[in-house]
């Protein structure tokens, strides 16, 4: 090989060498760079053409995949502190960057040699301290060489120069695949913080997936409508999944129908029909997931099947109203949900059991740091876990609400007046704490009352959270400060689901699923508004519609359900046997006992009507009570009598009944019960009143009795009769001619007879 070949290939080699930021005047550092020289015009010789013409894989194989290779390979003088000069000469001659081929290197000594070491480390610092506020954990020495590689790969020292598009093709690079591209998002979140660049996509996919299968007209029509309905992303990708269905339908039961004007009443009955018959995977594009759930082929519950229904009913709704197609057939009646569908369909909360639901309770109670899930490593501060855990166990709302909960949403009132959270004498006694909930499902914001353990929950965690940049808030589509956020990023509104219940569950010892299948972040919901209405002192269903940010009760309904145990109280309280039983007074006539004028036929029982006294000695059998008045039994006057006890006063062992019948156990009357006037008759205005106090006679001495006629003293009584009584018979009756000396007949024979 001639010289001047050589100072060809040499040249490049030391204006690299010039252009490097490194320590010149250190021996050491010259010999490993004359080494790196040496080894590449060597190469050059074994390969027989120029550096600047090797490919990828020459440079790999000459700087070899470990320092230990390279030591192997090139014996002698030449040890391993010559390889990253190698790697200069690659990257600034070669344009080398399949840095995933080379093994382990340091990428900051790489990026300070080429860029200066000034110029990286301000790099560095920018992208770390963004990312610090941010709330990331790893410190700088960390992230600097992902930041260096970044840097690296874009061959330049500059944040400035990285564009949206650079930052988006380095998804893509082999050299950021494994751990190098973990940190990526975060490198590119924070350039864009830093004004240099667009933020980086949310990950979602750029659409819905293309329908197969289904005819293209159809598939068409329901495109056009997926760009003018003015519904939820959501609800929209869901709508168009069923329309897909319909067409694959259509496809094979109707090959003449490919436009929703084509379709008739007698297509939408053969819909309903085919609805009513599918099972799970029929018309579908996809059923692998079903498979593995083992879902393939049972029958579609009827809410399924309802909103099979509904679907189409909101798209040839909207095609009407739009005029695109003309008027045939009204949805709403056509596309009907059966009656035999909508009545197996109704308001069942999915309520946790108790025993479960306290263990729950105690477990995000006593949530540790060793509990907090995990991801790779990583995980969310622990008391971000925790506020998060207590809102899920104690607000009752929705996990979108929850996720989208807004910095400062606590505050406290003692008295209707605000005070601070940190008022601690006051906060430990009677404080109350509110949530301010968020624009929601189904209404505007509100503000409701929650656990103080749950507002000094957030309060923790408010308290360690770093400074988060505004994000947007689809629904309501304005920037806000969400209360959970870490790292630029708001907490999915699916991490209760996938991360906080299996955590709660493995502590607390229970299965994830029960008797009513999963426990999801919405049963809960279920769960508290189904204790609050079973609670000693429930709320009312309007209360916890307002609670819960209902709009109508009957949504409410569908989240409060009583207990077997409430509605067993209730029935108990409301007394549907007692009810049926009558308490009526008989007034015993001593006298007329003792001197035998009982025997002879006299009347010596009074039964209080209320209106008058029956002396008929079966009342409790007789079925004529409506005709009272007209029967011989019945009298409106008691027969006088002489007064035992002195002038119409009741003996002093005479125990009285108060009007309302009010009584304590030992038959004294309560406080603030008066007593009735002796002498005096206590009307009221129908008969068989319970717990009622006859009128007494001055000939007449009266005490209580027991409902079943037994004396509590040997002096004539009021005995209270408590039994059935069955219903009065109707209709025209006579009252049979009897004397006043006849006995009264036993209850076979009734005192009224109907007319002929």
């Amino acid at each position: 090989m001639s010289r001047r070949p050589v100072a060809r290939l040499a040249r490049p080699l030391a204006d690299a060498l010039a252009a490097l930021h490194w320590p010149a005047d250190d021996r050491h550092q010259r010999r490993f760079a004359r080494n790196a020289a040496g080894l590449v015009l060597i190469r050059c010789g074994e390969l027989r053409r120029a550096f600047w013409g090797w490919s990828v894989q020459d440079w790999t194989d000459l700087i070899n995949a470990s320092g230990a290779e390279f030591r192997r390979s090139w014996g002698g003088q030449i040890g391993p502190n010559a390889r990253p000069f190698v790697l200069v000469y690659a990257y600034l001659l070669g344009e080398f960057t399949a840095f995933e081929r080379i093994g382990r290197f340091v990428r900051p000594t790489l990026a300070h040699r080429i860029f200066g070491a000034d110029r990286v480390d301000d790099a560095v610092q920018q992208v770390c301290k963004v990312l610090a506020d941010w709330g990331y954990r790893r410190h700088s020495d960390r992230l600097a060489p992902v930041i260096c590689q970044m840097l690296l790969l874009n061959r330049s020292p500059l944040l400035e120069d990285p564009s949206t598009d650079a930052l988006a093709a380095l998804r893509g690079h082999p050299a950021m695949s494994g751990q190098w591209g973990k940190d990526l998002h975060g490198l590119h979140r924070a350039v864009a913080a830093l004004g240099h660049a667009d933020p980086p996509p949310s990950g979602h996919t750029s659409g819905p997936a293309a329908m197969e299968g289904v005819p293209a007209p159809w598939a068409e029509w329901v495109e056009r409508w997926y760009a003018t309905s003015t519904l939820t992303p959501k609800i929209r990708s869901s709508y168009r999944s069923v329309l897909a269905k319909i067409g694959r339908w259509l496809a094979a039961e109707h090959p003449d129908v490919a436009e929703p004007g084509q379709w008739t009443r007698q297509t939408c009955a053969s819909w309903v029909a085919a609805v009513d018959r599918m099972t799970v995977g029929d018309f579908s594009q996809w059923t692998h997931g079903m498979r593995s759930q083992g879902r393939l082929g049972k029958p579609l519950t009827p809410h399924s099947k309802s909103g099979y229904l509904k679907v189409p009913r909101a798209f040839f709704r909207d095609l009407h109203e739009w005029e695109w197609i003309p008027r045939r057939f009204d949805p709403a009646q056509a596309l009907r949900t059966p009656r035999s569908v909508r009545a197996l369909m109704g308001p069942d909360p999915r309520v946790i059991a108790d025993d479960i639901w306290a263990k729950l309770l105690w477990a995000g109670l006593n949530v540790e740091p060793g509990d907090l899930p995990t991801a790779d490593g990583r995980t969310y501060p622990v008391e971000l876990i925790r506020a998060i855990t207590l809102t899920w166990l104690f607000a009752g709302q929705r996990s979108d609400e929850i996720a989208r909960l807004r910095l400062g949403c606590i505050r406290w009132q003692h008295d209707g007046l605000p005070i601070p959270g940190d008022c601690g004498e006051v906060l430990a006694r009677d404080a109350v704490c509110l949530l301010d909930v968020p624009t929601h499902k189904t209404g505007t914001a509100f503000t409701k009352p929650v656990d103080p353990l749950l507002g000094q929950a957030i309060e923790a965690w408010q308290a360690v959270r770093s400074a988060q940049p505004p994000m947007l808030d689809r629904k309501t589509n304005e920037y806000a400060d969400f209360l959970f956020a870490h790292r630029a990023r708001r907490v999915a509104k699916h991490y209760i689901n996938t991360a906080i219940i299996p955590m709660l569950c493995r502590k607390a010892g229970v299965p994830t699923a029960d008797v009513r299948g999963n426990i999801t972040s919405h049963r809960a919901r279920s769960t508290i508004a189904s204790q609050l209405y079973n609670a000693k002192e429930p709320m009312t269903l309007f209360e916890l519609q307002e609670w819960l940010g209902h709009r109508t009760p009957e949504a409410t309904t569908h989240y409060a359900k009583l207990t077997p145990n409430t509605l067993a109280r209730a029935y108990n309280d409301a007394g549907y046997f007692a009810r049926n039983m009558r308490t009526i007074e008989v007034l015993v006539d001593r006298d007329a006992v003792t001197s035998g004028a009982a025997a002879n036929g006299e009347p010596w029982q009074y039964f209080d009507l209320g209106h008058g006294w029956c002396t008929y000695t079966f009342f409790e059998q007789c079925q004529h009570r409506m005709a009272c008045a007209r029967c011989d039994f019945y009298t409106q006057e008691l027969q006088q009598g002489p007064t035992p006890g002195g002038q119409g006063e009741p003996p002093e062992d005479v125990v009285q009944h108060p009007p309302d019948g009010r009584r304590t156990r030992r038959g004294r009357r309560r406080p603030g019960c008066p007593g009735p006037t002796p002498g005096t008759a206590h009307r009221r205005p129908y008969p068989c009143r319970t717990n009622a106090a006859p009128a007494r006679h001055p000939g007449h001495r009266v005490v209580a009795a027991n409902h079943r006629g037994e004396k509590r003293r040997s002096c004539p009584v009021i005995m209270r009769f408590r039994g059935w009584l069955p219903p009065p018979e109707r209709g025209i009756r006579s009252v049979p001619d009897r004397q006043r000396g006849q006995r009264a007949r036993r209850p076979d024979s009734t005192p009224i007879r109907h007319s002929e």
